[in-house]
């Protein structure tokens, strides 16, 4: 397939386009969230996705109680259910799962343990600790969904953002990310012919875009729209196309945060492939997270979205360009220098040999040999490790 060849597949979304996954990153996250993902946290486009955690927090309150208040009771219809009775109502109020958990964190208890005591005995360790200790006020949130449940008990200084927030904040870039914007979610490799095709129907099988009680995650590329960053050993073009990926929990289970990309493919299980640039940020929920979520997250989004990909070209051109050796003694002494082992120095160099057809000379060389040897690392600790330096170096190419 030609270089034009390629980019017209690219746009006519039909027969798609050739990738080459052995180069860049391998990021199992997205991953890891379709696998654990049952049928009714998962959505076909954007605005069922904000329909239904909007719905969730129109159905909510948050108010701060003193935890020395809160009584905790058997359930007088179910001997293995626990109520409590907050101030101010005496409508009794269920604890979910999380919020449980959360209720013996602030007692000290653990939460395992209680669970496997009957209802009054775990009961009465819970009452003993929200009464014996220090008073304090907790932020709670409730819901009203056929019964009354207590879904999050966190400080009173917690910094909630919603949901449906993020999900609001993805919608004007996105739409409904299906493709009604360039934003959508992604196709599928073809494992048998090395095309990724990126016009697929949305299902419920493939989609990207999640939400339960506790949390939201979604994730979006521009795959309609490919750019080249050089060639493959065989003269056809590098090509990638940009994602992002955010998450959030509305009850304290995990801080909001966004990561963003260039990427060559994602297979049927939702694996990303030949991802490069990869950045990510955090913000916890913290007494002014709305406000930097406001100010610092949701326009960092914008911002990717509505960016131009000339940096990142110019980036792995720059890096292509920049030969560092051209003998076996640069080589090794270019990867000593930047701290690399004896031991991996070798390995670099052999994979870059086995999967490019020659030895490594230039920056992107080398970077593509790191990533390549940090997928084979079997701890998380180790693959991290030699990824960030891999960024480093292609950093300081450019």
């Amino acid at each position: 397939m030609t270089e034009i060849q390629a980019l017209d597949a690219a746009r006519d979304h039909t027969c798609g386009y050739k990738v080459d996954v052995s180069r860049g990153k391998r990021i199992g996250r997205v991953s890891s969230e379709w696998f654990s993902r049952p049928a009714d946290e998962r959505y076909l486009s954007l605005s069922d996705l904000y329909s239904a955690a909007r719905g969730r927090i129109e159905r909510s309150r948050s108010r701060t109680v003193e935890s020395a208040a809160i009584r905790v009771e058997a359930s007088r219809d179910d001997a293995e259910r626990l109520t409590l009775l907050l101030p101010g109502t005496d409508l009794p109020v269920a604890p979910t799962h999380w919020s449980f958990g959360q209720l013996a964190s602030l007692v000290g208890a653990p939460a395992a343990y209680l669970r496997q005591l009957p209802a009054p005995l775990a009961g009465i360790n819970l009452q003993y600790g929200l009464t014996s200790r220090r008073a304090e006020q907790v932020k709670t949130l409730e819901i009203e969904d056929g019964r009354a449940e207590l879904r999050a008990v966190t400080g009173p200084d917690y910094g909630r953002i919603f949901d449906h927030e993020l999900v609001a904040a993805v919608q004007r870039i996105a739409g409904n990310g299906t493709g009604d914007t360039r934003w959508k979610v992604p196709g599928v490799l073809d494992w048998s012919t090395g095309l990724y095709n990126p016009r697929v129907d949305i299902t419920k099988d493939i989609t990207t875009l999640y939400a339960s009680d506790r949390d939201v995650f979604l994730f979006l590329v521009d795959d309609l729209n490919p750019i080249e960053a050089g060639r493959l050993p065989d003269g056809t073009p590098d090509l990638y196309f940009r994602g992002f990926y955010c998450w959030n929990s509305e009850v304290g289970a995990k801080a909001l945060g966004m990561a963003s990309f260039y990427l060559r493919a994602v297979c049927q299980n939702r694996n990303l492939w030949g991802v490069e640039d990869f950045e990510e940020i955090t913000i916890r929920h913290s007494k002014y997270a709305a406000s930097r979520f406001a100010h610092e997250a949701a326009p960092a989004l914008t911002r990717f979205a509505n960016s131009s990909a000339l940096p990142f070209v110019n980036g792995i051109k720059a890096a292509r360009e920049k030969i560092v050796a051209r003998t076996d003694d640069d080589r090794s002494d270019f990867l000593r220098k930047r701290g690399f082992s004896k031991t991996e120095t070798t390995k670099i160099i052999e994979t870059v040999l086995a999967e490019e057809g020659r030895k490594p000379e230039s920056v992107f060389d080398f970077v593509q040999g790191i990533t390549a040897v940090a997928r084979d690392k079997t701890h998380q600790d180790g693959r991290l490790d030699l990824e960030a330096r891999a960024k480093k170096l292609l950093d300081r190419a450019t």
